[in-house]
């Protein structure tokens, strides 16, 4: 697996702002969609590309546009859809799919509880979009399911990440055989007791749609 923490002062920014609990829900979404278009730039550098021939008002010439299959954007519920409009806004021509994903504040286990995805994603580059990578369990589980129906290249996007869930990402799946890449906007000094990024920026799905 490749960890990529995007190192760039406009997201260090942004991040800051994301963090303050200060911050309104509104102002937050919209952070968090101009911090994902910035982290998208990093996860799209190796996105396939086709030879395209077009004609400029000067000349014939060669260009590149997306390859086929089309990418496939996946949010992970509900927090991951507060990152769909900043992945969208560079990958306009991506279809979108969806994973509904819960996490037992206790035990920590993920559970899935809604899927919209085609059964097959043979050839399909995949964008994972969670904000956070807390313990790990949810972008696991997540990854083997797109690696079960055929994804054969997945780049997982979250704002922020935990020493410990990357570290679980690593052991979990250095057996997978399609390329996994992960970018991250920051690495944060650990998990809390309760399984919360520290510092972190707290839930991330409450803060973008309030408290349920």
């Amino acid at each position: 697996m490749r960890v990529h923490v995007a190192d760039h002062p406009l997201i260090a920014h942004k991040l800051t702002f994301l963090r303050d609990k200060r911050t309104d829900s509104p102002t937050f979404r919209r952070l968090t969609e101009e911090l994902v278009t910035l982290l998208a730039y990093e996860a799209t550098r190796e996105v396939r590309t086709e030879p395209f021939d077009i004609e400029t008002p000067v000349a014939p010439t060669r260009g590149i546009k997306l390859a086929r299959p089309k990418p496939l954007i996946v949010p992970i519920l509900r927090a991951g859809l507060g990152m769909l409009e900043g992945m969208v806004r560079l990958l306009p021509t991506a279809e979108v799919g969806f994973l509904g994903m819960v996490r037992d504040e206790e035990t920590f286990e993920v559970s899935a509880y809604a899927n919209r995805l085609p059964d097959d994603l043979s050839g399909r580059q995949c964008y994972l979009i969670d904000p956070m990578l807390a313990t790990g369990h949810t972008l696991v589980m997540a990854i083997d399911y797109l690696v079960s129906l055929g994804a054969n290249d997945i780049t997982a996007v979250c704002l922020l990440g935990a020493p410990e869930g990357i570290a679980h990402l690593e052991e979990k799946l250095e057996g997978v055989t399609p390329p996994i890449t992960l970018v991250l906007g920051a690495i944060d000094e650990k998990l809390n007791e309760r399984g919360y990024i520290v510092p972190g920026l707290g839930d991330a799905g409450d803060r973008l749609y309030g408290v349920l």
